[in-house]
């Protein structure tokens, strides 16, 4: 951390964010280590959202899993947010906040996906016993105790993304497991809920979200904070998805599962990052923000150092107008042009803070300009300062600043600029933050970055915000009825891992195969004589890399791969040729497999037919490859890859590969 020094003397932010990375002992991600972990005590949990593949939503009859296009809509509901004062005479802290950003929430409503039910102008219809089947199902599957009675409730949702402010939900279990490769993790519950809106975009006071997602079957797995490394972390949520698509009966595809991960360090506290559309984010993102919880206490601690009496914090503000004042910063400057409002803000003890690592490329500063955007709606970038880490402000308007603010040595000078209506809320959400570093890591929800960072989306909600639904009636859940669900749940996820490792299935296709719900296939497929190790490899490998590839048709289904095998049994074929077929029954499961064939140049050939050319492809390889004719083993391989595509479907490949090696030897 720098020393202290007269405000406009050169100060180099960028050699301050490193020294701050090191002073915490931060280290990347690649570089981290169990022991990194339990140093600063990271700790994580999960709750895990599946939607369920049903024909219509949770608590109304429109079609669930139908998607229109961000401007296929037929009509548009404006909102705004009112906080009222609970019971208990309180105000939750997220309708509060949402309150100040004075946003306009505009829903986008297409007549096919919804009714008057998700605005709150019709009551529930019962639940979908559908949906509620299936995530009994699951709940059987996750251990869970499973309640008595289905008591459905209302959970308050003051972000916007559900019209009516809350959400219906229903405890299903409680208390539950999973069981990882060396620990099992606690699961405290599993619920059924509606799933809410899709969002546009959120740009100023506007906030735009399309209705078709809203009211479909939503469940939510919820795990004990017993992930003690990102490792952990991702393995439960892959055990959790694997263990959902398990069932057959859960929707996939981008946005049908999401995480949200609560992540904290020793000392720090939950925050909860929301939204993570893949698991493989799940590492990074948790990782750099047990870091960031580090490096904010880190910050608490010099802060106090400096001032042992937080309550006698005064932040001073002023507004200037740039060019009288002779302020050179070019974007404060740009800015003022377009008719935005100036305030230079003097942070007292703050000199160093604001260019404090944060996470890789951020800094403290990030903390402020996140929550102006949020809170403030002043869009980035809306803040600068004599520690800014890309344009700071330079030694003379940083001196200039300093004397109009009557600054000390300890002090951070900040320019923040935005429309003459949003200042006093973004000076109060600037000094609000501010008071919160002397108290460590604030509690809130945070957004995923694709870079493995996050930003501040809104702070949590309070603890009571579920109360109980009087439209909706008690559901008793018959012990024979729930025994009856058991009787036919599919195989346990950690039995589905045992069985691919007796297969001898390269456990890199694992995580693939048990995403695609693919065991029930392979086994299907075995059970008609062929080897397990070539189609666990043949569907974990070759099929990824043809989703990948290829867009999937919308007739395509894992049963045709089965009818695929069974076609190539009955017409005697050897499985090889499967690696040739299976790209075009993807792309065409319609076509009959005899075209297939045709389409791919396949001859019935015998191993004498194949074998006949070997005797002039030997000598051909000593006429081009001269070089090497001393190395038998060059000319097999050459030999080997002529013949190779020929032989898939008539020879086994291993067998054709030893008839060539004996003429040679």
């Amino acid at each position: 951390m720098a020393k202290k020094q007269t405000p406009g003397k050169h100060f180099d932010p960028q050699k301050n964010y490193r020294e701050t990375m090191k002073a915490i002992g931060y280290v990347t991600r690649a570089e981290a280590t169990p022991k990194d972990y339990e140093r600063i005590g990271f700790k994580s949990g999960l709750e895990v959202h599946q939607q369920l593949k049903t024909k219509q939503k949770l608590f109304c009859r429109c079609p669930a899993g139908i998607y229109h296009d961000d401007n296929d809509y037929h009509a548009e509901i404006i909102r705004h947010m009112r906080p009222t004062l609970s019971e208990m005479g309180e105000y939750d802290g997220t309708a509060l906040m949402e309150f100040k950003t004075r946003k306009e929430i505009v829903y986008r409503i297409n007549n096919k996906t919804t009714c008057t039910y998700e605005i709150d102008d019709t009551p529930p219809f019962p639940i979908n016993r559908e949906a509620l089947e299936i995530a009994l199902e699951i709940s059987l599957l996750c251990k869970f105790n499973i309640v008595g009675e289905v008591h459905i409730t209302r959970k308050q949702y003051l972000d916007g993304s559900i019209p009516t402010g809350f959400q219906r939900t229903a405890i299903l279990g409680v208390e539950g497991q999973i069981q990882l490769k060396n620990k099992k993790v606690g699961l405290i519950q599993l619920s059924i809920e509606e799933d809410a809106c899709r969002e546009i975009s959120d740009v100023g006071h506007r906030r735009i979200y399309k209705t078709d997602r809203l009211g479909m079957p939503l469940i939510e797995t919820v795990t004990h904070p017993q992930c003690l490394t990102p490792d952990e972390l991702r393995e439960a949520a892959d055990y959790i998805r694997f263990l959902n698509r398990s069932t057959g009966k859960v929707r996939t595809g981008i946005g049908a599962a999401r995480q949200d991960t609560n992540v904290s360090c020793e000392g720090g506290t939950r925050v909860e990052i929301k939204g993570v559309s893949h698991n493989k984010w799940l590492p990074m993102l948790s990782h750099n923000e047990c870091f960031r919880q580090w490096a904010l206490l880190h910050i608490r601690k010099l802060l106090l150092e400096r001032l042992p009496s937080p309550e006698k914090w005064v932040m001073r503000h002023i507004e200037i107008d740039p060019y009288s004042q002779g302020i050179e910063h070019a974007v404060a400057n740009r800015f003022a042009d377009m008719g935005y409002k100036v305030v230079a803000i003097a942070l007292p003890a703050f000199h160093g803070i604001l260019s404090h690592f944060t996470q890789p490329g951020k800094c403290f500063t990030n903390e402020l300009a996140d929550r102006l955007k949020v809170i403030a709606c002043i869009e980035r970038p809306n803040i600068t300062s004599n520690e800014d880490l890309e344009i700071p402000l330079s030694e003379s308007d940083t001196t200039r600043l300093a004397s109009l603010l009557k600054a000390s040595p300890d002090d951070a000078i900040v320019l923040i600029w935005g429309p003459a209506n949003d200042i006093p809320t973004a000076i109060e959400t600037i000094e609000e933050r501010c008071r919160m570093a002397f108290e460590g890591v604030p509690r809130e929800t945070r957004r995923p970055l694709t870079d493995g960072t996050t930003i501040f989306e809104r702070v949590l909600p309070g603890a009571d915000r579920m109360y109980p639904d009087t439209d909706s009636a008690p559901i008793p859940l018959d012990e024979a009825y729930i025994e009856k669900l058991r009787e036919r749940l599919p195989v346990d996820i950690w039995r589905r891992f045992q069985q691919l490792a007796q297969m001898q299935i390269p456990e890199d296709a694992h995580p693939f195969l048990l995403r695609r719900n693919l065991v029930p296939v392979i086994e299907e497929i075995v059970g008609l004589g062929f080897p397990s190790r070539y189609v666990g490899s043949l569907l974990g490998h070759k099929l990824k890399r043809i989703e990948g590839k290829y867009p999937k048709h919308k007739d395509f289904n894992y049963s045709r791969i089965v009818e695929l095998f069974r076609f190539i049994k009955e017409n005697k074929l050897h499985h090889s040729i499967a690696k040739l077929m299976l790209p075009v029954v993807y792309q065409y499961p319609n076509m009959d497999f005899n075209s297939v064939l045709t389409s791919i140049n396949f001859k019935r050939k015998t191993e004498e037919e194949l074998l006949a050319p070997v005797d002039y492809l030997i000598e051909k390889f000593k006429e081009i490859k001269i070089a090497k004719k001393d190395k038998p083993e060059n000319a097999i391989n050459w030999v080997m890859g002529q013949l190779h595509k020929q032989a898939l479907g008539n020879v086994d490949p291993a067998v054709l590969h030893s008839r060539i090696k004996q003429r040679i030897s």
